[in-house]
């Protein structure tokens, strides 16, 4: 186990809340011998109070299949990763997203589909239940690819001394990641995660920057950026083909978040309703679900989308 794999073992083992515990194992249990791992993670995390919060887990599995009793379960976690799902035990409430090992393993790394996973789990979380060891030590390594794959394409895309700062690495990171999302958040979001922890962004961006120098490329590089790597000043083109490929990882980002939008409307519970609730938190609007928008959450998802586009309560 190296360095960075050190310090997100001993974040991954820190103590939560007893109920989170407990509400992990009420997950994997509901999906039976195919649950392998569970991961905690979230704004709730700073939180001591989480009665009336909704709270945020990853289950991650070993076979889709196996997870479900449903095929199209199964066939639409495969085809747009994640499931999205509502879970309620001992009096709290939370979403849980499901993977496979092997989903998981890619989307925290650069042959990732989106920046979502990665870019989550480049912020705190917690490994709040595991099968066995060797699940365990599976997630440990998976969790720890995650800020490598955030420095990989950031550092490139970024100009001047900032290379060189863990916590502009990170801000910028989360920004561009952001972008690559719908998000019903304020913009200062991106910077708040960093402000919230900065000793341990810190911690862990010097780790990676350590092990992956600007003049070395990171595992498994684009062959489009070993050059971009070799830095002196990474010239000005590789710069503009570093932002170019995060404008092109927006766009293809932002359409996959409306197709999780509309799949989640139909395999989250209430989904159609939380998505309001969420949006007008964020946003400060005063969206209301109809009725028949709860009859048809596919559609309703569909119609709802281009409103909220339009009127700025996500970008």
């Amino acid at each position: 186990m190296d360095k960075l794999e050190e310090l997100v073992a001993e974040e991954l083992a820190a103590p939560v809340d007893p109920r989170v515990s407990k509400f992990a194992e009420a997950i994997a249990a509901k999906h039976g011998p195919a649950s392998r791992a569970v991961l905690f993670y979230g704004s709730c995390l700073r939180e001591k109070q989480l009665d009336g919060l909704m709270l945020d887990f990853y289950l991650i599995v070993s076979d889709y299949r196996a997870a479900y009793d449903k095929r199209w379960l199964a066939l639409a976690n495969r085809l747009i990763p994640p499931n999205v799902f509502y879970f309620e035990s001992d009096g709290l409430r939370a979403k849980y997203a499901v993977l496979s090992e092997e989903d998981f393993q890619r989307e925290v790394g650069l042959q990732a589909r989106s920046t979502s996973v990665w870019a989550r789990f480049a912020q705190p979380s917690r490994l709040v239940w595991a099968a066995d060891e060797q699940a365990k030590t599976v997630t440990i390594t998976a969790v720890a690819e995650a800020a490598p794959t955030l420095f990989a394409l950031t550092r490139p895309a970024m100009s001047g001394d900032e290379r060189g700062d863990a916590l502009a690495v990170f801000r910028a990171g989360f920004t561009f990641t952001y972008g690559a999302e719908i998000r019903a958040e304020r913009k200062q979001k991106p910077e708040s995660i960093v402000d919230a922890a900065p000793e341990r962004y810190r911690n862990i961006g010097e780790t990676v920057m350590a092990m992956h120098p600007i003049d070395k490329p990171p595992k498994k590089p684009k062959s489009a950026y070993k050059s971009g790597f070799q830095e002196g000043a990474v010239r000005v083109k590789y710069r503009k083909a570093a932002q170019q490929k995060w404008r092109r990882m927006q766009r293809k980002g932002k359409a996959l978040s409306v197709a999780r939008l509309a799949k989640a409307s139909a395999t989250f519970a209430g989904g159609v309703d939380y998505i309001a609730w969420k949006i007008n938190r964020h946003a400060g609007t005063q969206i209301r679900i109809k009725p028949w928008q709860r009859r048809w959450p596919l559609l309703a998802a569909i119609t709802l989308l281009p409103r909220l586009l339009k009127s700025g309560a996500v970008r």
